[in-house]
């Protein structure tokens, strides 16, 4: 009887920090959202030309952008600073947001269309969060074919830069869709099962797959049920 007391008795606190991460990193995607509608509503008013006029260098731009930003949160990741880099982040992918939603806008149900991407990419992001907290099943190997997998997405997405085929980007979106999905229920399973110390770190991740499922979902939308009348 003893040892078991023991081993409930340190399990305890173990619980108690994973649950402390996982709220933590709820607090900070709630209000990541806050920053990222404030640069959409910006995004929508800005003009994009430089990107349409140098599509590869404004890809180059952006990322390098993103990368350092990405880069500079984990170094603060145990520290307040992180928690401000994020928000200006989440800020900046608001407004990069811009030439998607000023393209969604010049259909007659666009604004539709960006509330039902918007409360899809919601309901995706509670199944697989309750799936990842109630499932007792090991999802570490789940790791491996999302890092090929967005390995192969990037190179994709380069390719058709060049290629400009728009059959192969509602190609890339569906695969991005699913790949985000799937993301959200592994990230989230990795701090459930203690993998993640840092909520930063965990929100700064789950975040880019919320931005990325939402994005990939509005692209469908558009394709397949935007009315331009």
């Amino acid at each position: 009887m003893h040892p078991d007391f023991q081993t409930a008795y340190q399990s305890t606190p173990m619980a108690d920090a994973r649950n402390k991460v996982l709220r933590n990193t709820y607090g900070l995607l709630g209000l990541s959202m806050i920053p990222t509608v404030m640069g959409a509503i910006v995004g929508t008013h800005m003009s994009f030309a430089f990107l349409a006029g140098s599509p590869i260098m404004g890809m180059l731009l952006i990322m390098a952008v993103f990368y350092g930003l990405v880069f500079a949160i984990e170094k603060n990741r145990y520290s307040s600073m992180g928690v401000f880099l994020m928000l200006g982040f989440t800020f900046l992918m608001g407004v990069l947001l811009g030439p998607l939603l000023q393209f969604a806008l010049k259909f007659s149900n666009g604004g539709q269309l960006i509330m039902t991407a918007g409360a899809a990419t919601s309901v995706v992001f509670f199944v697989m969060a309750g799936i990842a907290s109630t499932t007792k099943r090991d999802l570490s190997g789940l790791g491996n074919f999302l890092a090929v997998g967005v390995i192969v997405l990037m190179v994709a997405v380069v390719a058709n830069l060049f290629l400009q085929m728009p059959a192969f980007q509602l190609m890339i979106s569906a695969a991005f869709a699913l790949i985000s999905s799937l993301m959200i229920l592994w990230q989230v399973k990795t701090v459930v099962d203690g993998g993640e110390s840092s909520y930063i770190s965990a929100a700064l991740s789950i975040y880019i797959s919320i931005y990325n499922l939402f994005t990939s979902l509005l692209q469908l939308l558009l394709a397949f049920g935007g009315n331009r009348d």
